[in-house]
């Protein structure tokens, strides 16, 4: 009688996962769990990171098969059906929806010279490019991985969805935590590139901008950027149309709708499905550390540009613009903008940047938009 219960626990044991784990699997669910406590703990991004790392978790644990396609008869995997929404661009897109709901395009309204340090900004998805191919990637591949730079994650997730959706993985993970750690990689180039009379520079009041001008430029970046590329339509579409319902004023039950309920469902599916793509055969790979490697160089260079512009809108003005906003050109909204914020305020406690940065902020939210539309059109 022992000898058949020991039989049958040795035969479940042989048909469990435990016996099918395999020792990359086992990299991958540490990995996981690593991520899974820097959202918890460290609260990295966690409204995604922690989606992310859960999927991540859950791809690599053997037989569950979620991630699986329909063979014959038999249906996919819960995971694999929730993913056709990150394939065919939908999620990015209702993300963007919920996003244009959230921001407040005034402050690049009331000074409009913001959209050029939000284009400065986007210095790094040229650099990562121009590199990525130097070590061999394809100019889909490079194209991908340059858009890390954007500190846009729904954006790098469309982009790769269409041009490398093998590399999406190692991409996403890059994009959201370089995005949570802005607060530690900007700052200390700000610091290199300015000079502290520039960095104590206090602004003057932006001007108030009227409902009309707000309501007006939604429709107005949304009929030139589409027809300029039509291929960032899915993207700016959704993120004026957001910004319509917000400042239109006639339709707040779809604003709260779309800033909360539908944001936050769409996070949770765009979060686990990105994750699930993490399996160990993916991300395990040579190419994953030059990927997060040159992220990095992407965002660094993306702060360096902005920065830089910023130095030169401070000579030719005279002195009245801190060249510390310029780093918030990149679109991670609002966090760089306070990063301006608190290195400004180190320098001069006299100092509120926040308003200021906040225009080249979201000028960046467009900025990566259109670099991802330039790089769709190009290689697409």
């Amino acid at each position: 009688m022992s000898i058949s219960f020991l039989d049958t626990i040795k035969e479940i044991l042989a048909q469990s996962g435990f016996a099918a784990l395999t020792f990359q699997q086992f990299i991958m669910i540490c990995i996981a769990c690593g991520l899974i406590y820097l959202a918890i703990k460290k609260g990295f991004e966690p409204l995604l990171l922690l989606p992310i790392a859960f999927g991540m978790l859950l791809v690599n644990l053997p037989l569950a098969g979620l991630m699986d396609g329909p063979l014959g008869n038999q249906p996919g995997g819960l995971l694999y059906y929730l993913y056709q929404g990150v394939k065919l661009g939908i999620y990015p897109s209702l993300i963007f929806l919920g996003i244009g709901t959230m921001t407040d395009f005034g402050p690049l309204i009331a000074r409009p010279s913001s959209l050029f340090l939000g284009a400065a900004a986007q210095l790094g998805i040229a650099v990562a490019f121009v590199v990525a191919i130097a070590l061999g990637f394809s100019p889909q591949e490079a194209s991908s991985i340059g858009i890390i730079g954007g500190a846009d994650g729904p954006t790098a997730i469309f982009l790769t969805t269409r041009l490398a959706p093998d590399l999406l993985p190692a991409i996403a993970v890059a994009a959201y935590s370089y995005m949570a750690l802005i607060p530690l990689i900007q700052p200390p180039i700000m610091r290199l590139l300015t000079t502290k009379k520039e960095r104590e520079t206090k602004m003057e009041q932006l001007r108030e901008v009227s409902k009309l001008e707000k309501i007006v430029f939604p429709i107005i970046v949304t009929i030139i950027s589409i027809l300029l590329l039509p291929s960032v339509a899915p993207l700016i579409g959704m993120l004026m149309l957001g910004n319509l319902f917000r400042e239109s004023g006639v339709v707040e039950r779809l604003s709260t709708t779309a800033q909360n309920a539908l944001m936050n469902i769409v996070t949770i599916f765009l979060g686990t499905t990105v994750g699930a793509t993490a399996s160990a055969e993916n991300f395990l790979r040579p190419e994953t550390l030059k990927i997060i490697a040159l992220g990095l160089m992407a965002f660094a260079f993306s702060t360096v540009g902005g920065v830089l512009l910023g130095k030169l809108m401070y000579r030719l003005s005279g002195g009245k613009i801190n060249p510390l906003i310029g780093s918030a050109g990149v679109s991670a909204v609002p966090m760089a903008a306070r990063v301006s914020q608190v290195e400004g305020k180190k320098a001069n406690p006299n100092n509120y940047l926040l308003m200021h940065a906040m225009g080249p902020n979201v000028a960046g939210v467009i900025g990566s938009a259109v670099a991802a539309g330039v790089l769709l059109a190009m290689f697409g």
